[in-house]
């Protein structure tokens, strides 16, 4: 390879880059700017809404709730018994036979004492955009608080409003991969811009009785 050519290729990787750093830069200043009035780590500063939305996250192989999960189905829980939600809605991955996040959330939430008919579950939660649009167009939500950790509350939120709802965030604590996340807020940027579909499904409306929503009768 020549002088010449080694250096072209230098500049051209330079730009490059450039280009997605100020991408990434560019994409989380948008998402947390136009988000900030709408997150609170305060219960007090909630309105009522329909519903509090869980998004998922991993659970064990024996159906054992993993940490960020396990404190949003707590703050969930406490959100129902406060009378600030009428129903929950359980959102996350059942992609394979083996793993399931939804029923995993579902069984906690009734552990807990909350009413079966006032739990929903929503199997194809297979990402944040995938929650917020199937919440809007499947189970007709208008108004709703989503509780998640505070790295990804911003992108959250923003994914709620671009997918039609009326949506605070309640951050429930501080943890989360924050580099990951940086990453993550391009990504929903994009989709919060341009709306992908995402997997449909049968009606399911929130208003109704949760058990219509589940895949079967817990033993």
């Amino acid at each position: 390879m020549s002088r010449s050519t080694s250096r072209v290729l230098r500049i051209a990787g330079l730009a490059v880059t450039a280009l997605v750093g100020s991408s990434v830069v560019v994409a989380n200043l948008v998402v947390v700017g136009r988000t900030s009035d709408d997150l609170t780590r305060d219960v007090d500063d909630l309105g009522p809404a329909q519903v509090v939305i869980v998004p998922g996250a991993g659970v064990y192989p024996d159906g054992t709730l993993g940490r960020p999960v396990e404190e949003r189905v707590r703050a969930a829980v406490a959100l129902h018994d406060a009378g600030l939600v009428e129903k929950i809605l359980l959102s996350g991955d059942n992609g394979t036979s083996t793993y399931n996040e939804p029923d995993a959330m579902r069984l906690a939430v009734l552990e807990a004492g909350v009413p079966a008919a006032d739990v929903f579950t929503d199997y194809a939660g297979f990402s944040t955009w995938h929650t917020m649009r199937r919440a809007r167009d499947v189970f007709g939500v208008e108004d709703a608080i989503v509780v998640t950790q505070g790295v990804y509350a911003a992108r959250t939120v923003d994914l709620g409003v671009a997918a039609g709802l009326d949506v605070e965030g309640y951050v429930v604590s501080e943890g989360g991969r924050r580099a990951r996340e940086w990453i993550a807020r391009v990504r929903g940027l994009g989709e919060a811009t341009l709306r992908p579909r995402v997997t449909p499904g049968p009606a399911i409306p929130i208003t109704g009785d949760g058990r219509a929503s589940w895949a079967d009768e817990p033993a």
